[in-house]
């Protein structure tokens, strides 16, 4: 907005000064609009979302597992990492406050004495002069004084101190932004964390069978053999099989402990003591919680992506202060109270004082200096919107892979439930031709690999889904939608 300058030069002091009052809510930060998304208007498969549940609202909507809901609550109130989002809010509104309280004038009241002596041929000014220096010896002066004083408070005619204020104000709601990140991004790491520990377990859980099954098979083979009926590779080959089997359950143990410390970390406490007793990974209701029929506009309601914007504005709001500085600062100053030389006189009558300072700094010459901070702050605000165009095209991105992944997860689920339905009958018919000496090990051996690689596959899968899910709630910020965005 322009400031009115011809109606300064014409106008009487009286308008003047109305005028100028006028002038103290303007800025001279650029009008702010909204960037476009630089993403496109709908989402790529977008099919997937069709026959999803409506919209859900919360971490709950996707948790139905009670002893991963204690966990997130837990982690809520005890993960440091949210603590410190926490306080970073609480610093970064404490930063706005002690910018703001520059639009006040700083009120101080002062109280002091003093005590000097003066030597008897010291001068003490034209006025010892002019009344002949008649002293004999020195001379003691005490003075009390007590005030109230204004110290170097801005009249804010062209916006600096307010675009200062915006900026961060801005910046405040940034960090408030990145807190509620965080809190979304923590619900999803503790609930990837426990689906990844019970599919872990539920792998060694298949390892540790198969150890058994092919221990039993192993007694089988090695008493044929014993007998003089069987073949000593055979025996061979199963035990091979038996001690893989039992590396990859060892292995799976050392997994499930780190998937424990990891969500020990996640959750800022010890873990809960029913935690062993848990579902397994299958009994797990996961529901397809993708919103449907959403536009891209939904990516606004990010958290993320307001942060970004919320830098943008505050970028903005810089460049206001930085072309306020070309122009004149005025400064007021002023002080009123009363001095006496007599402690018990200082607030009788005739011992008022006041004084009244006002002072305008114009920049004429600072070596480029303002010139070089508003280049600056240009830059800093194309930094920002460039940032806040890129985290609107991660966020699609992010939402384009759940939805890419959820399109095609029904197929491979059945697909793999068959699997390894044919797998485990392929061992089983497998297994009869060996006992029956229609075949050797070998083709027990292969079916059997077959079968444990299809089990290990299916709870991989079942994982993914898990997870998807989480990711989905973690892609749409919890699926709140936005006034703006929902029209």
């Amino acid at each position: 907005m322009r400031f009115p300058f011809a109606v300064l030069k014409t106008a009487p002091a009286a308008v003047m000064a109305i005028v100028l009052a006028g002038c103290t809510s303007l800025t001279m930060a650029p009008d702010y609009e909204r960037p476009a998304a630089p993403v496109a208007e709908a989402f790529p498969y977008a099919q997937a979302a069709d026959g999803a549940a409506p919209q859900l609202a919360g971490w709950r909507a996707v948790v139905s597992d009670d002893t991963l809901s204690g966990l997130i609550e837990t982690a809520l109130e005890n993960n440091r990492d949210l603590r410190v989002a926490v306080l970073n809010v609480e610093r970064a509104r404490a930063l706005y406050r002690v910018q703001r309280s520059d639009s006040l004038p700083s009120v101080n009241a002062e109280g002091s004495y003093l005590r000097q002596r003066i030597g008897e041929n010291a001068s003490i000014g034209a006025a010892g002069a002019a009344g002949g220096g008649g002293r004999t010896g020195p001379l003691t002066i005490e003075q009390y004084s007590a005030q109230g004083a204004v110290s170097s408070y801005e009249l804010d005619l062209f916006g600096r101190v307010r675009s200062l204020n915006a900026q961060a104000l801005e910046t405040y709601f940034a960090t408030d932004e990145a807190r509620r990140s965080a809190q979304i991004s923590l619900v999803a790491e503790v609930a990837n964390a426990y689906f990844q520990l019970l599919a872990d377990r539920e792998r060694q859980q298949i390892a540790r069978e198969t150890v058994k099954s092919q221990q039993d098979s192993l007694d089988l083979t090695q008493e044929l053999v014993d007998n003089g009926v069987g073949n000593a590779l055979d025996v061979q080959r199963v035990e091979t099989s038996v001690q893989r089997a039992r590396a990859d359950a060892a292995a799976l143990e050392a997994q499930i402990r780190r998937d424990e410390n990891a969500l020990r970390l996640l959750i800022g406490a010890s873990l809960p003591a029913g935690l062993n007793d848990t579902a397994s990974l299958s009994e797990i209701a996961v529901p397809e919680a993708a919103p449907a029929g959403l536009s891209s506009d939904v990516l606004l309601a990010r958290p993320d992506v307001l942060a970004s914007e919320r830098r943008l504005r505050a970028a903005n709001a810089n460049i206001g202060a930085a072309r306020a500085a070309f122009f004149p600062r005025i400064l007021l100053t002023a002080s009123a109270g009363s001095t006496s030389s007599e402690l018990s006189e200082l607030f009788s009558g005739g011992t008022g004082v006041w004084s009244f300072a006002p002072s305008v700094s114009l920049p004429i010459f600072t070596g480029g200096r303002n010139l070089a901070q508003l280049s600056g702050a240009k830059i800093d605000r194309d930094i920002a919107l460039n940032e806040y165009e890129q985290s609107i095209q991660a966020a699609f991105r992010d939402v384009a892979d759940v939805l890419a992944t959820n399109a095609t997860l029904a197929e491979r689920m059945d697909a793999t439930e068959k699997l390894a339905e044919a797998a485990a009958s392929t061992f089983e018919l497998a297994d009869a031709r060996f006992q029956n000496g229609v075949d050797d090990y070998l083709a027990v051996l292969d079916a059997q690999r077959a079968d444990y690689a299809a089990q290990q596959e299916l709870v991989l899968l079942k994982l993914e889904a898990a997870t998807n899910a989480v990711e989905i709630y973690r892609a749409f910020a919890g699926f709140p939608v936005p006034a703006e965005a929902a029209e």
